[in-house]
């Protein structure tokens, strides 16, 4: 059956894609409306582009492909992060705070979740050029915007920041290879295995890596943590970081979970999840990645966040669509010809039916166009 599509991958049918642009118009009208400008990658580029900065997560669920005029592997994109990152950097080269959004299909080469699509609509905004933690905060305040936008209020963003585990890791010395055991554990909550592995590593630290796996809740977790890590600038700074976030907005749900280190090999910084009821994987995905444009001539500073459409327009609330007029074909009668593109400048959906048409298979047509006397005049269509 040559008719049947891949796993993972599916056709949005009208209901679907309607509800999928509607979302996608009143996320990038919200985007604009805080100054963030659209840009649009294309779907192909160089591997090596298209990698940059992103770590070995990235590469496994990139698609390769030769490319026919030059000869050299091309990658169809997973995330659209690292090239609106190049576009920061190497094509408008603006020296100040730069805002951008994008939206647009990627493809994994294998599903997030058993649920997933391998082709999510990533929609999702970038601030580059500031390092301070008040351009994490104005992103956390836009994912909350959004979400409240699209009537999906989370009711829990937990953040996080890398570079706790970065530091630590780092001031125990650890192998590479170890270092990658001890993320994988933290990342699955394996606490026998933290256990057995951190056992081995120098005082304090490697009591300090263990503590992360318990060190999540709300903001109480912050002094919690201040006495079980090691006061290093890092950790310290990454604690003030966070500290500050959940100062800023008392009005956000936010929570922390010191080891989730989501985005490890792409993030440096603060990272943030966000959930909503309902669905048990974050709906939103973001956080820090400064330096992520250096490949491409400029390190700057960096934070965003995204989110896939599809999944967004299966949880927030079905807006019925609207009736459609049903419209005689028109023919040569100029009147009637006018009167419906008179309805339609008006912003009416009208359905001119073909000679021998006698219905309308969709859209849903709840009212019709009818003539009486010299006059054209709309009626109900009795659904019944």
């Amino acid at each position: 059956m040559n008719w049947l599509l891949p796993e993972n991958l599916a056709d949005a049918l009208p209901q679907e894609a309607a509800q999928v642009e509607r979302l996608r118009r009143t996320v990038l009208d919200l985007f604009r409306g805080r100054g963030f400008e659209l840009v649009q990658p294309p779907m192909l580029e160089y591997l090596e582009s298209l990698l940059t900065g992103a770590g070995q997560d990235l590469d496994l669920r990139t698609f390769k492909l030769a490319d026919q005029l030059s000869g050299r592997t091309l990658g169809v994109r997973a995330d659209m992060t690292p090239q609106v990152a190049r576009i920061d950097a190497h094509l408008l080269n603006h020296q100040g705070v730069t805002r951008l959004c994008y939206c647009g299909s990627v493809l994994h080469t294998l599903p997030s979740s058993l649920a997933s699509s391998r082709e999510p609509i990533q929609i999702g905004a970038e601030l580059y050029g500031y390092a301070g933690v008040e351009a994490d905060l104005e992103i956390l305040r836009l994912l909350a915007a959004a979400l409240e936008r699209i009537e999906l209020k989370a009711y829990r963003v937990d953040l996080g920041h890398v570079g706790l585990f970065r530091a630590l890791a780092q001031a125990a010395r650890v192998t590479p290879e170890t270092e990658e055991t001890l993320f994988n554990l933290l990342q699955g909550k394996d606490v026998p295995g933290l256990e057995a592995l951190c056992a081995d590593l120098p005082a304090p630290y490697g009591a300090a890596l263990l503590s992360l796996s318990g060190l999540y809740g709300g903001a109480e977790v912050i002094d919690r943590a201040r006495t079980l890590l090691p006061a290093l600038p890092e950790v310290t700074q990454a604690l003030d970081t966070l500290a500050s976030l959940i100062a800023a907005v008392p009005e956000l749900p936010l929570s922390i979970d010191l080891s989730d280190l989501r985005g490890y090999h792409y993030h440096n910084g603060v990272v943030f999840a966000a959930y909503c009821p309902g669905y048990p994987a974050a709906v939103a995905l973001g956080g820090r990645y400064d330096g992520a444009g250096r490949s491409f001539g400029r390190a700057r500073p960096a934070t965003g966040f995204s989110m896939d459409l599809r999944e967004l327009a299966r949880l927030v609330p079905q807006v019925r669509s609207q009736g459609a007029v049903l419209a005689p074909h028109a023919g040569t009668d100029r009147r009637l010809a006018a009167h419906i593109a008179a309805l339609r400048e008006q912003g009416e959906v009208v359905v001119e039916l073909l000679p021998g048409e006698t219905a309308c298979e969709g859209p849903r047509c709840d009212r019709k166009l009818v003539c009486l006397g010299e006059q054209w005049i709309i009626e109900a269509i009795n659904e019944d």
